[in-house]
């Protein structure tokens, strides 16, 4: 049997490879940078949709004697990253020639770091199925991207590859972690941490479709108990974090299946085919001396002073670590709610602008707000085709009166309805539609005496032990109230009726 045929057996699914050998997984992250221009020349960085080599310079198109100026912003964007991930920075670093041939590759010859990067020795701790993980990042350096390459059919039908150098020398940040990672949902919830902060902190929008966010991952087993590393697959081409987590899943079981049947592993690079499932040989994977690393001799030294790192981690905004654990230790949300809100910035901004918006004299309900962001406000938002407007004191007024029971939680579901899509103040659709919640005992009692005469056979259901019949009978309340009972009262006066002494 082949070890791809073998892969794909029970047998050796990656729950049981994983029983036998320890994965051992580093990731690469390319990220590019949220800056006007390039790298290392004034051309504009917004050519998204741009006609193909048309935002383009002799600097980005490698043409000889021109010569690379910094992009200042670049910098800091890493400087920032490394401030966040708790690195360090060197008080000076410098630029290596990245020396290989291929056609998006101008010079013959990328910008990139090599001995000393502008951030070493990090760290990111985010929240798995298990509990909270932690990788360690080993570097975060600067480098000039590639063009763009597609390969296409020609009128006669030649395969050709055309070349766009419109991204050609955009500022890209590349991170390396430790080979710390032990299994591809970690791989997955890692990536998509580092995106969240990426675009908490503002370096990048970090958007895997567009091609501003790449993940490559570095991929071996051993033997359970072992400590030598085993022979490194590197994985590419997984253009979604789904991508991530089904590719490397799909490698530790090819790795494993292969070693089980006496295979000799390679050191190579494969990629992933989304449609088929399953990663594929691309070439030999290089290792760092096949690159012929030397200093960059047309660009200086950068030297980094400590009071520039320090205005760079005054002016960050709270982390998404930190903020995740200040919404569930301070206000009291689950590890769950607190996941969701920081995961959407636009959800978190409301939720915290809903608190601090709660009408005078109350005392705001964190886990209320987070049920009505993270379950109405993200429904409708993500329903919508246009952007709908929401505003936090109008949310904040509604919470609060489904809490003290002046509006039943159905119909401020339909005023928060009418809110996000007219912009209309909560106050006048509840008063113009007759909201306001029924908590007078009497009024509740009348209603339930008719709605008990009125359905003698749902009484007969609940005497004979059909509790679901109790349900019934408070949906016919409510709908006699048009859903402005309080639906607590309802249900403990239909209680009292059916389980008091003169009951059914």
């Amino acid at each position: 049997m082949s070890a791809l045929r073998a892969a794909r057996t029970p047998s050796t699914g990656p729950g049981a490879a994983l029983e036998r050998y320890e994965a051992v997984i580093g990731i690469e992250v390319h990220c590019q940078l949220k800056t006007a221009s390039k790298m290392f020349c004034g051309c504009s960085t917004d050519y998204d949709g741009a006609p193909p080599n048309s935002h383009v310079c002799p600097v980005c198109l490698g043409l000889p004697g021109t010569l690379p100026t910094i992009n200042r912003r670049a910098v800091e964007h890493v400087l920032a990253t490394g401030v966040a991930i708790g690195g360090t920075s060197p008080a000076m670093t410098r630029w290596d020639r990245k020396n290989y041939f291929y056609p998006d590759l101008p010079k013959g010859y990328q910008i990139s770091q090599y001995d000393l990067p502008l951030v070493s020795a990090g760290s990111l701790t985010f929240e798995t199925s298990a509990g909270p993980f932690t990788v360690g990042i080993r570097r975060a350096h600067l480098e000039e991207d590639t063009a763009k390459l597609t390969h296409a059919t020609a009128h006669d039908g030649r395969r050709i590859s055309l070349v766009d150098f419109n991204r050609s020398g955009a500022p890209l940040m590349e991170i390396v972690t430790e080979p710390d990672v032990r299994s591809a949902e970690q791989a997955r919830r890692y990536a998509e941490e580092l995106q969240l902060l990426f675009r908490s902190i503002g370096v990048s929008d970090a958007d895997m479709e567009r091609g501003q966010l790449r993940v490559e991952a570095n991929v071996s087993l051993r033997m359970r108990g072992t400590e030598a590393f085993g022979i490194r697959t590197e994985v590419k081409n997984m253009n979604s974090f789904r991508s991530v987590e089904r590719a490397i899943a799909f490698e530790i079981e090819r790795q494993a299946a292969a070693l089980d049947a006496g295979e000799v592993l390679r050191q190579e690079t494969r990629g992933w085919s989304d449609d088929r499932g399953e990663t594929y040989v691309m070439r030999s994977k290089e290792d760092s001396h096949d690159y012929r690393y030397f200093p960059e001799p047309d660009l200086p030294p950068l030297r980094i002073a400590a009071a520039w790192v320090a205005g760079i981690a005054a002016s960050l905004p709270e982390l998404p670590a930190a903020r995740r654990a200040r919404f569930r230790d301070t206000l009291g949300l689950s590890t769950y709610d607190a996941g969701v809100l920081v995961g959407d910035p636009d959800a978190a901004a409301l939720f915290e602008a809903t608190l601090a918006a709660a009408p005078p004299g109350t005392t705001p309900d964190p886990k209320a707000v987070s049920n009505w962001v993270t379950g109405e406000y993200l429904r409708l938002r993500n329903s919508a085709t246009v952007a709908i407007r929401v505003s936090a004191a109008d949310l904040a007024h509604l919470v609060d009166q489904v809490g003290g029971g002046a509006i039943s939680g159905g119909n401020a579901k339909e005023v928060f309805a009418e809110h996000v899509a007219s912009g209309r103040a909560v106050a006048d659709i509840v008063a113009e539609r007759g909201f306001r919640q029924i908590s007078d005992a009497a009024a509740i009692d009348r209603v339930v005496d008719e709605t008990l005469a009125a359905n003698p056979g749902a009484v007969a259901d609940y005497a004979a032990g059909k509790p679901q019949a109790l349900g019934f009978l408070v949906g016919q309340v409510m709908k006699a109230t048009r859903g402005q009972a309080n639906a607590a009262l309802v249900r403990a006066a239909l209680r009292s009726r059916l389980d008091g002494p003169g009951g059914p």
